[in-house]
């Protein structure tokens, strides 16, 4: 049994103030989405990333609290601000939803928090998307000290947020815990029930620091440097590169402009994949070498026109092209025969499975990836011919 340290608490005898409502961010109003803005939101949610921030305060403006000397803690903060639209279908007009607050407190980079948030944020999108309710989320990381903790619990009961926290440090997620029932605060630890059960199953007891503290250190291992090597292969072999290279990669991309080939190599590349990624452009046939490798290699991505259209469009604009500035490259038929031809080179080769990426974030198609390349290759159980996942 790990002896935890007493906990002292600031003064309770005061009730924690409310926010000045005036303080609160402006909610953006959206008008009735369509299908692809409804995609578009659906996936700022799942990945954490800001819709509206006019308006918002810093994370340390949000937290209110002024860092002990010497010792600094970093907050970022996420919103999702949507106002709901007052309707008259039944009758009854919709009120706008009150802005609520997620406080993510972590002792190390605060990537379980998020993501664990993000994910379970990902079921609501009915409510967030659909119906306007609004959330902030705010990630403190690096989260060590009690005091820095204290003031962060303090000022979540004072905006009246939600507190979840992964704190290695038995005794911190204590204290994060009685903290939180002491000021009436809804909170979840995310990390203890699940060390916890590994430690039973185990039978062992978990160490009780943070990812990088002293004492976890690890040494540069093969896996390291498979990364690293995978990483450097990925960005040479980017948007056709080197076609005699393809036969080398572990993982082959092939789709039209826009489907996402870069970032999905790049984040396959991090867990140690090497990827290569051909364009496939109408009116141009692919490198000989992407027919002649391993078909079981070769992932085909596919996305839906109008959502394509759309992020072409932004592209082009990026670019500098003004709207009076056509171009074939974001003109819907354009798009539409494109997808077809690179859905008739999909057809001729069937081994290759196709990916529908509409709507998905980069996470959810190479797990997608990940499962059907280890599934062949352990020939654990082969997909379908020719189906789309």
């Amino acid at each position: 049994m790990i002896a935890c340290p007493r906990l002292s608490l600031p003064n309770l005898n005061s009730t924690p103030s409310t926010s000045d409502p005036n303080s609160e961010p402006q909610a953006r109003k959206l008008k009735s989405s369509s299908q692809l803005n409804r995609w578009s939101r659906a996936r700022a949610i799942r990945s954490g990333r800001k819709l509206d921030r006019s308006g918002n305060r810093s994370g340390q403006e949000v937290a209110g609290v002024k860092s002990p000397p010497l010792v600094h803690f970093q907050s970022t903060e996420s919103s999702v601000s949507l106002e709901t639209e007052k309707t008259s279908d039944g009758g009854d007009d919709v009120e706008k939803t009150a802005v609520k607050s997620i406080y993510m407190i972590s002792d190390g980079t605060g990537w379980t928090a998020e993501h664990s948030v993000n994910a379970a944020l990902g079921q609501f999108e009915f409510c967030l998307v659909d119906r306007g309710c609004s959330v902030n989320t705010h990630l403190f990381s690096g989260i060590d000290d009690i005091e820095q903790l204290m003031e962060i619990v303090k000022q979540a009961a004072k905006e009246g947020a939600m507190v979840a926290y992964t704190l290695a440090d038995p005794s911190m997620a204590e204290s994060a815990e009685k903290a939180c029932k002491i000021w009436g605060i809804p909170s979840t630890d995310i990390l203890g029930p699940i060390t916890e059960a590994i430690a039973s199953h185990l039978g062992v007891s978990p160490s009780g620091l943070p990812r990088g503290a002293p004492g976890r250190n690890f040494p540069l291992s093969d896996e390291y440097f498979k990364r690293i090597e995978a990483i450097e292969f990925t960005i040479k072999q980017d948007d056709g590169a080197l076609p005699k290279n393809l036969i080398k990669a572990d993982i082959v991309l092939a789709g039209v402009s826009r489907t996402g080939k870069t970032p999905l190599s790049i984040y396959l590349a991090q867990k140690g994949y090497k990827v290569a990624n051909v364009p496939i452009v109408m009116g141009v046939e692919p490198p000989k070498t992407l027919f002649q490798v391993d078909p079981e290699k070769v992932f085909g991505l596919t996305v839906n026109s109008v959502v394509l259209q759309a992020i072409r469009r932004a592209r082009a604009k990026s670019l500098g092209f003004g709207a009076e500035v056509r171009s074939n490259y974001s003109e819907m038929d354009y798009v539409r025969e494109e997808l077809e031809f690179a859905g008739r080179i999909f057809a001729q080769n069937p081994a290759w499975p196709v990916i529908e990426v509409t709507g998905k974030a980069i996470e959810e198609t190479a797990a997608v990836v990940l499962r059907l390349y280890h599934d062949r290759k352990n020939r654990c159980s082969m997909p379908r011919i020719s189906k789309r996942y």
